[in-house]
């Protein structure tokens, strides 16, 4: 799936309510939830803290697509096409970060 399928698959879901997307604040307010239950579900897995006998089943990969929405949802309400930002992002880190770690040697 391309990211403007991702993007317009969550538009789909969202316009079909009258609320529609949530406000920035409330976007990063969403952002920070997931990414705290991100934290936790990587704490079950990886960290020193097991899952209480109570708590509900979820994954990391569960917990990823969640922020994933959020972000989609995020970018739809600012009218900015993921793709674009992507390109950008990676252009930056390109240019920026080239010689900042160690590169592995040719096979």
């Amino acid at each position: 799936m391309t990211t403007q399928e991702m993007q317009a698959q969550v538009h789909a879901w969202i316009d079909q309510f009258e609320e529609g997307y949530f406000t920035p604040p409330m976007m990063i307010l969403r952002l920070a939830e997931e990414l705290g239950e991100l934290a936790r579900e990587v704490n079950h897995v990886y960290g020193p803290k097991p899952k209480k006998p109570n708590e509900p089943d979820s994954s990391i990969a569960l917990e990823l697509g969640d922020m994933l929405f959020v972000l989609v949802s995020f970018a739809n309400s600012l009218n900015l096409d993921l793709a674009t930002i992507f390109s950008e992002v990676m252009e930056k880190f390109q240019r920026r970060d080239a010689t900042r770690w160690t590169r592995k040697s040719p096979q």
